[in-house]
Order: C-alpha cells, then structure tokens, then sequence
C-alpha cells in the first residue's frame, strides 16, 4: 500500500519544507520493510481555482477510487497516533493499494465535492496554518510507520 500525502498548494522552501522532507524520508525508509511500497507526497497547484468546490474537485481528482481516503478537517475525528498506525495496518492488510491524506486550500474543502466513504480527520479545533499541518502530517505518518516497527512508543 502506498501512503500518499495530497495537499493544495506549493511549499516551496524553508523549514517547514525542509521538515516535511526530513519526516517522508525517514517515513520511507521504514515503510518497505512494514508491507508499505512508498511514502509520497502530491502538491496541488490550485492557482486557477475559482471556488472551494473547485479547489476540492482538482485535489481530490488524483485520487485512485479504490484509495482509502482520509481528509483534514477541524471538525474530523482526532485520531491518537496509535489510532492512525491500527487504521494504516488493518487498511494494508485488506489490501487496499493506497492511503490518500488530503489537506485542502485556504478554505478547506466543498463537503459536496468530497467523494463518499471518505474519513474526516483531525488535529483539534484550532486553526493551523497549511504548512504547519504538512509538517504534523507527515510527522503523524512517520510516527504510525514507527509504532508499526515496534520502536518504543512514549505513550506505552
């Protein structure tokens, strides 16, 4: 199963850019050897997007419709880091070809252009900047790939 990371707009440079490289890379490392064929991560130009329902058509158009789909939203569930490491496994496990994470535009996504099936997730009712949430995503990505490994988890 592929972890695919899915987030509108660039983030070019800086350390945000530079953290979510770190966290994918280390992630990547991991996955082959948990039954996970890569960790990726898809930016999404959505300079010409004209609506929130726009926004949300062209992120979610890359998606493979057999993709478990899981999309930041503020009013998602909030998952433990040992919640999302037990939904990567048992969704692996099924077989499913890959795990699609989806941060949306500035103004989130149109829940009418939102495809069925999908899991809202979140990280609390605060707002967090876009590059931000990359980071903790890519961060709570790396750390479920680590549960899985069996490294010692704090929380234990």
């Amino acid at each position: 199963m592929r972890l695919v990371l899915r987030a509108g707009g660039a983030l070019r440079t800086g350390p945000e850019r530079d953290l979510v490289d770190d966290y994918l890379g280390r992630a990547r490392g991991l996955a082959r050897g948990l039954g996970f064929l890569d960790v990726e991560e898809h930016s999404v130009d959505l300079g010409k997007c004209r609506s929130r329902a726009d926004e949300t058509e062209k992120i979610v158009g890359g998606v493979p419709r057999d993709a478990a789909v899981f999309v930041l939203d503020e009013r998602g569930k909030s998952l433990t880091s040992r919640q999302l490491s037990d939904a990567l496994v048992r969704l692996r496990d099924e077989g499913r070809p890959s795990s699609v994470f989806l941060i949306g535009g500035a103004d989130g996504f149109d829940p009418a252009a939102l495809p069925s099936g999908i899991r809202k997730i979140s990280f609390g009712s605060q707002t967090w900047p876009h590059k931000l949430v990359r980071v903790m995503l890519a961060e709570q990505i790396y750390r479920a790939l680590t549960i899985l490994a069996g490294t010692p988890y704090h929380r234990d």
